[in-house]
């Protein structure tokens, strides 16, 4: 009589956790499509971004393929995950969907541009074909902005993931 409610708790608590671990879903994170090849830091820590967007823009996409010096000071490889815009920070990370098909992209802003009146994002040649835009050249797209988070090293240390150095903000103790 006595093993009777032991068993019941036991068989509550192992539905209470199944139900539990059931409804949390995990959490993706967003890292850097397209790293430059100074980014992250010393350690090979890499960017991280949260995968909720702190603005949405919409308007139209096009895209370019001749290498050139960009803006951060890297040179533009058509074949990476990288994209111009003009006010963006650089190496921002955005999501660019395409509104004609629904595809999406994840770029890193390595450059300015576009200069051409109605444009709000060049896209790399790379991103154009993910995206399905390459026959069309200019798409309305939905441009989502993502904030980087910052990742604790060692106590007492928040290390700002940017590119080039690492900025460490040390907290005083007295």
């Amino acid at each position: 009589m006595k093993q009777y409610p032991r068993q019941l708790f036991l068989s509550a608590f192992v539905a209470f956790v199944t139900l539990v671990s059931g409804c949390a879903t995990p959490r993706r994170i967003i890292t850097d499509p397209a790293p430059a090849a100074s980014a992250g830091d010393s350690e090979g820590i890499p960017s991280i971004f949260n995968p909720k967007p702190i603005s949405t823009l919409h308007g139209k996409a096009s895209f370019y393929w001749e290498p050139q010096p960009t803006a951060s000071g890297e040179r533009f490889n058509p074949r990476a995950m990288t994209a111009a815009h003009k006010t963006l920070p650089l190496h921002s990370v955005v999501r660019v969907v395409n509104m004609k098909n629904g595809k999406s992209v994840v770029v890193r802003i390595n450059d300015r541009g576009p200069y051409i009146r109605g444009r709000i994002i060049d896209l790399s040649k790379a991103a154009a074909e993910k995206i399905s835009m390459i026959n069309s050249g200019v798409v309305p797209v939905k441009v989502e902005v993502f904030r980087k988070i910052e990742v604790m090293t060692k106590p007492n240390r928040k290390l700002k993931l940017t590119a080039g150095k690492p900025s460490a903000k040390r907290k005083r103790t007295r």
